[in-house]
């Protein structure tokens, strides 16, 4: 049997917490072959990405305690000393992380990044560093890497941003890559790309790879084995085809079970609960079927027609504008009452902004958009705060929607007080209701978000926005930073909330998987354009556009024996910048079916 480059031998980790040590990995064990994958996969709080942490000695030696054996082509990595690991981390280990922005230094050129680590690891003089660097840009597949190479990281988007992380990391001719959620945040186009890079790359460069995740999706595409971890301890290891046909530990099979599958909905017209998975025990609760929530023969909630949002670029002394972003350009949709309408697309298409424009927190260029009957471009102060009643926003990431130093009573309470919809004295009792709507306790108003998991945190803000007994809910992003076990809970919640209250959703997204559940009809935006929009079963079963044909082929498949060479484009989505005269086209719609219209010109 060949030599494993990497062996861990009974790891375990702990830190410090109140003068206690708490042990977050419990003695881990496993090993990596040479020029194979090993996918390390587990929920948040698992002890994945602090083995990972351990490995490289990454962790803060005042507040944290290592101990076991990590062997390392043929050094024990926990017991060399710090300057002799530091050779090995960067030059025979690789390290990539989820955040590239939280990686790359945003004042220092992309250039400037990879040659300090070829000058400091392998010696290179000033003129070979350069030359490498934009070999290393054309290796992780950079479009006119040369060019770029004087470029900060605020000028390349999120996937060529995890690019450029990709290739510091192997400046080096590492014999280990660790890629900690490398794709978590990306959008599915860009994550096939990275995926596909790095299986290019392996081959490419024969190097191992140490992929961590809690997508059982990218398991299923890229891993040999798969290791997975609950709770801090190791549960089951084994081949991924072996574990996938054949799970053996109820967390396993439970976060398998817990995957949302495109294609899961085909034949079905409404929305469908997620099927909840007890984690521990691996127990599967039967799906409640929904209720029948579209209020076809009222008027619609939402009406926005022919939508027009653009922010100018200025440039000299005089701030002449010499250009504009078309973030939003001829958007027209509607949600009627007890209607999800998903809008999708990667980022930088325009969809965020287009739901910050409806509620006119980012003021549109022209167009017409109506809540309930009201004008909200025309909006004055008074009217335009009580339009904001009738529709509330949630976005992507509740800690950052969250005072730190308000309780998250207090928070929820504010917004009610403040519009007259009850007095202080009855804050608390009215919090408490919320808070059980939503699948707490109303004990939990006394807490600081810091105390709330991700997704108790996000129930907090639902809570928050159903307070003001809002009409329409914009949910930006609002499950995409979940595991996918509290992702089925929260979108279970939302479609138990539309069906007693009649609540309309925008739900905006660029997990197809989950659009497809949640969806009554579903829009496709590229480019600050809807290029498709239609009822979810036309749109999924029948997409007519190539960009959302593009969009659906991405979508990674939970399962190995289905693992195939996928056609992936690695263009980046396009500039939405046009020159100061520019005058967009007229677009035109054909209708293919019963509501379903693509755009054609």
């Amino acid at each position: 049997m060949t030599n494993p480059i990497l062996s861990i031998s009974k790891l375990n980790a702990a830190f410090r917490v109140g003068g206690e040590w708490r042990n977050v990995v419990d003695d881990v064990s496993f090993d990596i072959g040479p020029k194979e994958t090993v996918a390390l996969v587990g929920e948040s709080g698992s002890g994945k990405s602090v083995t990972a942490m351990s490995i490289m000695r990454l962790l803060s030696p005042g507040n944290s305690r290592v101990t076991g054996k990590i062997d390392f082509e043929g050094k024990d990595l926990l017991s060399i000393p710090l300057e002799d690991m530091q050779k090995v981390r960067g030059n025979r280990i690789g390290m990539i992380f989820q955040e590239p922005m939280t990686s790359l230094n945003p004042v220092l050129k992309i250039g400037q990044q990879i040659t300090e680590v070829l000058r400091q690891h392998r010696g290179m003089s000033h003129s070979q560093a350069q030359a490498e660097a934009v070999r290393l840009l054309d290796k992780v597949r950079i479009p006119s890497a040369k060019s770029r190479i004087g470029e900060y990281p605020m000028n390349f988007s999120g996937g060529m941003r995890q690019r450029v992380v990709i290739a510091i990391a192997l400046a080096c001719d590492p014999k280990l890559l660790i890629a900690d959620e490398p794709t978590t945040a990306l959008d599915v186009t860009i994550q096939a790309q990275i995926l596909e890079l790095i299986k290019t790359l392996q081959e490419e460069e024969g190097m191992s790879v140490l992929f961590i995740t809690h997508d059982m999706g990218v398991v299923a595409e890229i891993s040999d084995r798969t290791v997975v971890m609950y709770r801090g301890e190791q549960v089951e290891t084994g081949s991924t085809h072996d574990l996938f046909a054949g799970a053996s530990h109820p967390y396993t099979r439970a976060l398998l079970s817990a995957v949302p599958q495109l294609g899961s909905m085909t034949g079905k017209d409404r929305p469908l609960r997620f099927p909840l998975v007890d984690m521990a025990t691996g127990t599967i609760e039967p799906v409640k079927p929904t209720e029948d929530t579209v209020k076809r023969d009222l008027p619609p909630v939402l009406t926005v027609d022919n939508l027009v949002t653009r922010f100018p670029i200025k440039a000299g002394f005089l701030r002449k504008t010499i250009g504009r972003i078309h973030a939003v350009e001829g958007v027209s949709l509607k949600v009627r009452q007890g209607e999800t309408l998903s809008l999708v697309g990667e980022s930088g298409c325009g969809k965020s902004t287009t739901g910050r424009s409806i509620i006119r927190l980012t003021d549109p260029v022209s167009g017409e958009v109506s809540i309930d009957g009201k004008n909200v471009l025309k909006a004055g102060k008074a009217e335009l705060t009580e339009i904001r009643r009738e529709a509330q926003m949630i976005f992507q990431d509740p800690f950052e929607s969250l005072n730190p130093r308000i309780r998250v009573g207090q928070a929820i309470a504010e917004p009610m007080v403040t519009h007259g919809l009850i007095k202080a004295s009855e804050a608390r009792q009215k919090v408490g209701e919320l808070l059980e709507r939503v699948g707490l306790s109303a004990e939990m108003a006394d807490r600081f978000p810091h105390e709330f998991s991700g997704g108790q945190r996000q129930r907090v803000c639902i809570a928050r926005a159903l307070a003001l007994e809002p009409k329409l809910l914009i949910a930006d992003e609002s499950v995409s930073a979940l595991d996918v076990s509290v992702k089925a809970q929260v979108i279970n919640l939302m479609l138990d909330l539309q069906e007693k209250f009649g609540l309309s959703y925008l739900f905006i997204s660029h997990d197809m998987a989950v659009v497809e559940r949640i969806s009554h009809r579903v829009a496709v935006m590229y480019l600050g354009e809807i290029v498709e929009i239609g009822s979810r079963r036309a749109v999924f079963e029948n997409p007519q556009h190539d960009y959302t044909k593009r969009l659906m082929a991405a979508v990674p498949i939970a399962d190995p024996s289905r693992r195939q060479k996928r056609r992936i484009s690695n263009d980046e989505i396009r500039s939405p910048f046009r020159a100061a005269d520019y005058v967009p086209p007229k677009r035109t719609y054909e209708e293919t079916g019963d509501g379903h219209f693509v755009q054609v010109g």
